[in-house]
């Protein structure tokens, strides 16, 4: 009797998915943006390097959603509306120069990111996702700052300047995201086209 209660509680066991929303840059920007991450690599400080073909624009990271929510947060993101627009990606640049743990790309966008992220954070929060507390700042991740050094802000000064292009976003994306030995793996779940 008690290994059949067991199996029971395993059958209902909750199955949890780590999320977040995304706008993608297009192939060309992901491939430009190759030019500073091997400027990164040159710098004695530790990082973790995001692959081109995932770097994104995290519009709202969700954390482990249940499973069975997930269809509601799709509804939800599905009645979202929004227009495409131009992102342009900037320089390249620390989340915080006095304590860096985040080497990212600026974006440019008329402030069209920020008026998604609100207008996502309010589709959310009936769902149970808080609001989040820290300004947006539209951005796209490089590099994950485990170790700084003194070199890195020598390679950043190098990248000061330059841009890598500009892309129309035209939808939003809810991704899966697998945490791996290499880094994590990513998994379209939805994708809503303006």
């Amino acid at each position: 009797m008690e290994r059949l209660s067991l199996v029971g509680e395993w059958n209902n066991s909750t199955v949890m998915v780590r999320a977040f929303l995304a706008l993608e840059l297009d192939r060309e920007i992901r491939a430009r943006l190759e030019v500073p991450l091997e400027a990164l690599r040159t710098s004695s400080a530790r990082m973790t390097f995001v692959e081109p073909q995932n770097i994104h624009i995290t519009m709202k990271f969700l954390g482990d959603v249940d499973e069975r929510t997930l269809p509601r947060v799709m509804d939800a993101v599905r009645r979202v509306p929004f227009t495409p627009f131009v992102v342009t990606v900037g320089s390249v640049t620390v989340n915080n120069p006095k304590r860096p743990f985040t080497v990212w790309c600026t974006m440019g966008d008329s402030g069209k990111a920020n008026e998604l992220f609100h207008t996502l954070e309010d589709a959310l929060a009936p769902l149970g996702f808080a609001k989040e507390t820290r300004q947006f700042t539209p951005h796209a991740t490089l590099a994950r700052i485990r170790d700084p050094d003194p070199s890195l802000f020598f390679v950043l000064k190098t990248l000061e300047g330059k841009t890598y292009g500009e892309c129309t976003v035209s939808g939003i994306k809810l991704k899966k995201s697998t945490l791996m030995p290499r880094g994590p793996v990513y998994e379209d779940l939805l994708e809503v086209k303006w």
